[in-house]
């Protein structure tokens, strides 16, 4: 450690020894034969990681599974007798009802009052977990329409209860001009649809490039679009892993974006103002850092 003395004492080479130690990685002590001692913290926070980790594969997991078969099947049998889809979303929602509950995760809303969730409007979400789907239908307190991939159609249960109840499918890569006249006309009857323009989870936690014709559907229809940022879903449950880490969540509802005047054409200046929208309410509260 340089010091303004030339020369020092073995007292003061000593205090400079454990001062330089102090700020020196654990690693880099122990790759220098200096005997590290992790400090209780570090233990305690060592076993509550491998605690949470069981207590996620061994009861959170299990039990989402058991939810989801469940109300899949409780609402396929409805889904012969709801003609508009109502029973069906309350079942969508009890099974998210469950989920957040049992993962201990409680989710705070803001925004709302800036909405008027009476209309038609397209909610633009973004995409950073599997659990967001869950989140989305506790919290918005409306029957909508999710914009889902086709190959989430596919799966057992899930997909099911997704193509009975009516939400919408479309290839985000090969969109058919069938689906997306359909979500136009679901916009136009004055259904709320949400989408995650994404396209897919995020594998850092920062908000991934969009799809611009994800907006034509609100441009065609003439209707708002919404953006809404979820907050702690990455950090709780990010791709590649089922261990779900229980925190406190957020929803944060952005001003609504007009799409009055804007046409076809204008898809790119769309998705760049809805994304801009949505990333200045997701970094404003994620842990994430703000790469703009």
């Amino acid at each position: 450690m340089p010091t303004l003395n030339t020369f020092s004492t073995p007292v003061e080479s000593e205090v400079e020894s454990v001062a330089e130690s102090a700020t020196t990685p654990s690693s880099a002590l122990a790759a220098a034969g200096v005997p590290v001692v992790k400090n209780s913290s570090e233990k305690y926070w060592g076993r509550w990681h491998w605690l949470s980790r069981l207590r996620s594969y061994f009861i959170y997991d299990p039990l989402i599974w058991s939810y989801t078969i469940v109300c899949a099947i409780v609402s396929l049998t409805l889904s012969f007798f709801d003609r508009d889809s109502r029973m069906q979303h309350f079942m969508a929602r009890t099974w998210s009802w469950l989920i957040i509950k049992t993962i201990v995760s409680p989710v705070t809303v803001h925004g709302w009052e800036r909405v008027d969730t009476t209309k038609g409007n397209l909610y633009a979400v973004n995409h950073s977990s599997a659990l967001d789907i869950p989140v989305v239908y506790a919290n918005l307190p409306f029957q909508f329409r999710i914009l889902a991939k086709t190959e989430i159609f596919r799966y057992p249960f899930l997909g099911w209860h997704l193509r009975r109840s009516g939400q919408l499918e479309i290839n985000p890569d090969k969109p058919s001009v069938s689906s997306v006249r359909i979500a136009v006309k679901t916009l136009k009857d004055g259904m709320p649809v949400v989408i995650f323009p994404e396209g897919g989870r995020t594998a850092t936690g920062q908000i991934k490039p969009f799809y611009d014709g994800a907006f034509f559907m609100a441009i065609a229809a003439q209707a708002d679009i919404v953006p809404v940022a979820l907050i702690g879903l990455f950090e709780m449950l990010p791709m590649n892993t089922f261990h779900i880490q229980s925190r406190p969540l957020e929803v944060l509802i952005g001003e609504p974006i007009s799409t009055k005047g804007y046409t076809t054409r204008d898809l790119q200046v769309v998705a760049a103002k809805v994304k801009a929208a949505l990333e200045d309410l997701y970094y404003s509260r994620a842990e994430t850092p703000d790469p703009r």
